[in-house]
């Protein structure tokens, strides 16, 4: 698989217990919502619905539902108010 078909994602506070780490690489093959991408997230770890609690960055900017995530990006995941 080609770098430029990942994200890195970051997960950090509450979300990174849930998920059992603090970061993985995943494949994209094309932009998405964030919003959608957070959702598909929720499937893969149920314990952290809703998804609409949880934030999202992309590239270190705050991120909207709107917002595209493409293949090369950095996502972080995180509670609103999150301690690390």
């Amino acid at each position: 698989m080609e770098t430029g078909t990942l994200i890195e994602v970051l997960y950090f506070a509450r979300v990174a217990e849930h998920t059992g780490m603090r970061r993985e690489t995943v494949p994209l093959a094309a932009p998405t919502p964030a919003g959608e991408w957070l959702q598909a997230l929720v499937e893969r770890f149920p314990t952290l619905a809703p998804a609409s609690h949880l934030k999202l960055a992309i590239n270190q900017e705050h991120a909207r539902a709107s917002d595209l995530i493409r293949p090369g990006d950095e996502i972080a995941v995180f509670d609103p108010v999150t301690g690390g």
